[in-house]
């Protein structure tokens, strides 16, 4: 008897073991984050909230991929790029890494909320939700002359630094030194883990140097056709008045054995003949 409890309570053990085992998450914990400052493009749209962003950028963004890509900020990544960066992601996408979840990150507009810096020493940080030792992070800027409203191109940047083997934290600031620039450009990073994953993570931010214009987007201008206008040909000189006649200022007629001229236009009614209408009509 002691013996079958025994059996009875081994197996219950194991289907409880068994039942935690499905019920326990057994997902890898990853690398997880996005520039702080200057701000990137997610990030920005993610402060001001997925559901009711403010700027028409972050409005155009989220139209474009809904609210669902702002909430996971920390995710714009590549689970094994390995740095291939350039070969797995295509022109124009840099700033999605090709994922279509962030497509509204890719909109070519001029209007992006960006931070206002200058030419010389640039602190930037990395928020990192989910920090892990041993990663390289890089950084680039666009080239000079880069046009916002254009797409991304791996050619438009240009590299500024690369740190190794760091160890980031939540918060991770280095130092940048910025080449002289005008008008809006693009700080670009790419943050690759080197040990226990292949993930890298991109992020795109908005900066604007003051000075130099955008060239406006291409529109088309639909030019109205000519407008036609209608002459009436006034009455020969020394005609009789009559009713329904269109008479312009200085046309000449008779009524009643008397001469007038018109001195207002005006489409003649009955009612309204020559020695009533002074405001219409002068005797000559």
């Amino acid at each position: 008897m002691k013996a079958r409890t025994r059996l009875a309570l081994a197996s219950l053990t194991s289907s409880a073991a068994l039942a935690v085992a499905f019920l326990v998450p057994t997902t890898t914990a990853s690398a997880h984050g996005t520039l702080s400052d200057p701000p990137s493009r997610v990030y920005t749209c993610k402060q001001e909230g997925p559901e009711t962003p403010k700027s028409a950028a972050c409005k155009a963004a989220v139209a474009a991929g809904g609210t669902q890509a702002f909430y996971d900020w920390n995710e714009v990544s590549l689970l094994e790029a390995g740095g291939r960066h350039r070969q797995l992601i295509p022109d124009g996408k840099l700033c999605s890494a090709g994922r279509d979840k962030y497509r509204g990150l890719d909109l070519q507009r001029a209007d992006w909320p960006a931070k206002r810096i200058s030419a010389g020493s640039l602190s930037v940080t990395y928020h990192a939700s989910a920090p892990h030792s041993n990663s390289n992070f890089e950084f680039y800027i666009t080239r000079e002359g880069w046009n916002p409203t254009q797409p991304l191109r791996w050619s438009d940047l240009v590299h500024l630094a690369t740190f190794n083997n760091q160890n980031p934290t939540t918060y991770t600031s280095w130092t940048l030194t910025i080449p002289q620039r005008s008008g809006r450009h693009l700080i670009y990073s790419i943050w690759q883990r080197v040990v226990g994953s292949a993930e890298a993570f991109y992020t795109c931010s908005d900066v604007d140097f003051g000075g130099g214009s955008t060239p406006p987007p291409t529109t088309t201008t639909t030019t109205p056709p000519p407008t036609t206008t209608t002459t009436t040909t006034p009455p020969p000189a020394g005609g009789t008045w009559t009713a329904g006649t269109t008479y312009q200022a200085g046309n000449r007629v008779t009524y009643g054995g008397a001469s007038y001229e018109c001195v207002q236009a005006h489409t003649a009614l009955a009612g309204w003949e020559p020695p009533t209408t002074p405001a219409l009509w002068r005797r000559l």
